[in-house]
């Protein structure tokens, strides 16, 4: 007979935490919403993870983190990627209601997090700085080589990235549709010429 599963590094039990999250928020999913579906005991899920609800969200953001790590070595070999942050943004159109309407885990914890946990908070916080830096180092490597007429200080259009990133993904929630979202991308992407 099995047991429940050991939750100890594994990566697909924190995905799927990661998904009850992203889709209830850290504040509305409950122990019992992780023990559901991550499977495990809540024996196996305290000794694995000691801080509890809290220490499996930060690993979820992690993964999350990774994700914008790997994009950033993909944007490092790239020979075009202000080519590659636009198909970035762009493939945000082509995804389906669900995910349209999850919006970004990372953005929605820090509006969800502002005055509740400061910690969780200053994690996000840091995340989107991180992608904010990746970006804007695209961007100044573009400017240079001249593959980018735009000159504004790649700094401000750094974040102008993470502005256009968080307010897309209340927009997605709005309207999530291909077409309404595609127009207002292009738009907004524009500003990389």
């Amino acid at each position: 007979m099995r047991g429940r599963p050991n939750i100890y590094d594994n990566s697909e039990l924190i995905q799927k935490a990661q998904e009850i999250f992203w889709k209830k928020g850290y504040t509305a999913t409950s122990l019992n919403d992780l023990l559901t579906i991550t499977g495990a005991g809540s024996g196996s899920f305290y000794n694995t993870f000691k801080g509890g609800k809290k220490q499996i969200f930060k690993e979820a953001m992690n993964q999350r983190r990774q994700a914008f790590i790997d994009f950033k070595s993909e944007l490092e070999k790239s020979e075009s990627p202000i080519h590659l942050i636009k198909d970035f943004f762009r493939s945000i159109a082509e995804e389906n209601e669900a995910s349209h309407l999850k919006g970004c885990i990372i953005a929605n914890t820090v509006v969800e997090m502002t005055y509740v946990d400061k910690d969780l908070e200053h994690e996000a916080v840091n995340i989107l700085k991180e992608v904010e830096e990746m970006y804007t180092e695209a961007i100044r490597k573009a400017q240079e080589n001249d593959s980018m007429k735009n000159k504004t200080d790649a700094s401000i259009l750094g974040k102008y990235l993470i502005t256009f990133w968080c307010g897309l993904n209340t927009l997605r929630r709005m309207y999530p549709d291909k077409t309404t979202l595609s127009q207002q991308i292009e738009i907004q992407l524009a500003v990389l010429s």
